[in-house]
């Protein structure tokens, strides 16, 4: 092995050994013999394993003991122990169960397929363990983060979840059948025992009254179905087509599939409403196709209440908009969820509204902030409101939004609409909010040379919510060698959008400070993808790693990304190309001009519309860039438009109106086109590396393909990884282990370091 690959090797292993914390979990308080109050708190994290070549989740405890005001003493229980084969795990209310949501391999020997399995521990036994896969009452669980839920009921007798719609049995139209021996059921007049419709005696928690559900009587197995296409719902979620609620009655150990559901919904993020007297749950419209909905937080939805004596589905909330992240408050009286317009850009300025579960009245608490005044609230742009956000007075929520270039942790009186930044005195980075339970407060920080700690605080009362006092519970040094800022630049008037004029953007530099070059680095320009998107300044594996190769990494938020205002979003649909383009070249030369850098070793690396700002950039400013890295790049809109799941992307981000049942004319698709830096590959001159994941359902890799014959036929140096079993973040542990040699190796080369 050359020594320059094994030096990068122990570099990629040792930064990835770096823990993520993925979730947390606090139990109830307890007493101790003096009076003084403690509980305990679970956290899983996941580590990247490169010997198994597999994420691993493993699960650590602390203690936690407070006066009510603040933590006076906490500390970790033991050493950290893995987690297997768990799907989703949820403790009850009380906090004396829980549940778990299990995968166990099937027997070798048998050629079984893999089972699931839904568990209740009590204490330290467990208590339940069901085979679901053997009931055979619906299809897989669902354990994403999208549509999968765990929800206990208040009384604590019931477990809500969802799951994949059974498929009826089919078989050929030259199925053998064997012959009957003996005497059929058909003979005596008797019904066959499968064709007995199951009677489901489960009662509603709580009360003696039952509810629709259950699984009817087997029909006769189709003949001629075994290929009918079946819709899914695109990048990450190709296993999810038709989802469907489900109850499992603990105590009975028997599971009911909810009816009353409309046919036109696709159910999710389930919870029992107050009393147990139904379920809530966002409905996502899939007619008259699905799209994909992974990162797309403009699909129309709504909110919506089944009643469990009767089977009635009610509306909750409006069904013109795109809806999620509904939570309950501790009191049971209001329910606070997120909204967007449906259509548009995938990513935008949420609204936060309200809906109150007595007077049946839905409030606006917070509108889509259009400009993002410094020092103010910039408005909210997250994928999912924390599992547990409401404060201990039911008035207060707590969640994390970008904030520019960082992302920040807010309280927000959901009365009064006020908003306060909670760590404003605290480190500057990434904040997440993990939890709050009983007004203790868990938390995530990182920042690009810190990988992620565990804080937690108990959160003060209203009013002084700034003054919250920190713990650090796993504290995580820094890595070594890095350097971080992040600056703001003002496109010139030349470059101002005619509608949306005086935004600016930021752009976060990492610069390596040991080594050989770091007097004067070479640069890696990275721009992020979506393109509503953003990079706050939290931990990254990737830029961290090549700062520490001997890189200066340059981050660009351009116009366009989240957490500038509505405005910023709004700018970019119909200017992609240009827009975003000049924004990075922009960032580019100023850098150059003003940061110690070896200008004439630049790079540019970027995946999705990352990568398709990088093939613009070397097409555009063939003169500014020496290599260029892409991962599953867009590189000819008008031909991604027919196999993507997000056709809507490709003419929205275009600037044209979308409609599901509209063809694109051919002044459209000439405008797509034009768009695309497959426009400029005939003044590319860079060695380019393509790496592309072969079951990409966002952007396919006949977009790396399409680009990669191109440059061939023009003879620039051009390499391809195929990257089977992975999708379009190339998130596998051994696509993503060895995507960081290739593109080291590359820039390495080829910028003659």
């Amino acid at each position: 092995v050359p020594p320059r690959t094994e030096e990068l090797s122990e570099l990629y292993r040792e930064l990835s050994q770096h823990p993520g914390l993925s979730a947390a979990c606090l139990g109830p308080d307890l007493t101790t013999q003096y009076g003084g109050k403690y509980c305990s708190l679970y956290t899983e994290w996941s580590q990247r394993d490169l010997a198994r070549a597999e994420n691993i989740k493993f699960c650590r405890q602390y203690l936690l003991f407070h006066d009510g005001a603040s933590i006076v003493y906490s500390g970790p229980v033991g050493t950290c122990s893995e987690i297997k084969g768990e799907l989703l795990s949820r403790e009850s209310p009380s906090g004396t169960l829980k549940a778990v949501l299990r995968k166990v391999p099937g027997k070798e020997k048998e050629k079984e397929k893999e089972k699931q399995f839904l568990e209740v521990w009590d204490q330290n036994r467990k208590v339940k363990s069901i085979d679901l896969t053997a009931l055979d009452k619906h299809g897989s669980v669902c354990d994403d983060d999208h549509f999968g839920c765990l929800a206990w009921s208040h009384s604590e007798t019931h477990l809500l979840y969802v799951a994949e719609k059974k498929r009826p049995k089919t078989e050929s139209f030259f199925q053998s059948k064997a012959p009957e021996l003996g005497t059929s059921d058909e003979d005596t007049g008797q019904p066959k025992k499968e064709d007995v419709p199951l009677k489901v005696g489960f009662t509603r928690p709580g009360t003696g009254g039952g509810w629709p559900g259950g699984c009817g009587a087997d029909e006769a197995v189709p003949q001629g179905e075994q290929f009918v296409y079946h819709e899914d719902w695109g990048e990450t979620l190709s296993t999810r087509s038709v989802p469907v609620l489900c109850i499992l009655d603990i105590e009975g150990s028997s599971i009911s599939v909810l009816e009353g559901i409309p046919e036109h919904l696709s159910p999710g993020q389930a919870f029992w409403s107050p009393e147990d007297t139904g379920v809530v749950f966002v409905g996502w419209w899939h007619e008259p196709f699905r799209l994909g909905l992974r990162y797309c937080t403009n699909r129309r939805s709504a909110l919506f209440y089944v009643d469990l004596t009767g089977g009635k589905c009610e509306l909750l909330s409006e069904d013109t908009k795109a809806v999620w992240s509904p939570r309950l408050s501790p009191d049971n009286c209001r329910i606070v969820y997120l909204e967007n317009d449906v259509l548009g850009p995938h990513q935008q300025c949420s609204r936060l509204r309200m809906y109150d579960w007595y007077t049946k009245q839905t409030s606006t608490v917070l509108e889509a902030v259009p400009r993002q005044e410094r020092s103010a609230f910039p408005g909210i742009y997250c994928g999912a409101l924390p599992g547990m956000c409401w404060a201990a007075d039911s008035r207060r929520i707590l969640l994390d939004t970008a904030q520019r270039s960082h992302q920040d942790m807010f309280v927000v009186d959901t009365a009064t609409g006020a908003t306060t930044l909670l760590a404003a005195d605290g480190p500057r980075g990434s904040w997440s909010v993990l939890t709050i339970d009983r007004d203790l407060l868990v938390a995530r920080f990182s920042t690009p040379s810190c990988p992620p700690m565990l804080k937690v605080a108990v959160l003060p009362a209203a009013g002084h919510e700034a003054q919250a006092q920190w713990i650090c519970l796993q504290d995580t040094p820094p890595v070594p060698g890095i350097s971080w800022g992040i600056r703001t630049l003002q496109p010139p008037p030349e470059q101002e959008h005619p509608q949306y004029g005086g935004l600016d953007f930021d752009a976060i530099l990492l610069r390596p400070t040991e080594g050989p070059t770091a007097q004067k680095p070479p640069l890696v320009v990275m721009p992020h993808g979506g393109p509503h998107s953003v990079f706050t300044a939290g931990w990254m594996l990737y830029p961290a790693a090549l700062c520490r190769v001997g890189f200066a990494v340059l981050l660009v938020n351009y116009r366009g990304s989240l957490g500038f205002g509505q405005d910023s979003v709004a700018s970019l649909p119909g200017n992609v190309g240009t827009q975003d383009v000049r924004d990075v070249q922009l960032c580019v030369e100023r850098v150059l001009q003003e940061e110690a850098l070896d200008a004439s070793r630049v790079a540019v690396v970027g995946g999705s519309h990352g990568g398709f700002l990088a093939c613009h950039l070397i097409g555009q400013f063939p003169d500014t860039y020496r290599a260029c890295v892409v991962r599953n790049p867009v590189v000819n809109i008008a031909s991604m438009v027919a196999t993507t799941d997000i056709p809507d992307w490709c003419l929205t981000e275009t600037g044209l109106p979308y409609a599901p049942d509209a063809l694109p004319d051919p002044a459209q698709w000439t405008e797509m086109l034009h768009k695309s830096p497959i426009r400029y590959v005939d003044r590319v001159r860079v060695p380019v590396l393509l790496m592309l994941g072969e079951d990409d359902r966002r952007v396919p890799p006949k977009q790396g393909l399409e680009y990669y014959r191109a440059l061939k036929a023009r003879g620039v140096p051009t390499r391809l990884l195929w990257y089977p079993g992975n999708g379009h973040a190339l998130a596998g542990v051994e696509a993503e282990a060895d995507g960081f040699m290739n593109i080291a190796l590359w820039l390495l080369k080829h910028l003659e370091c």
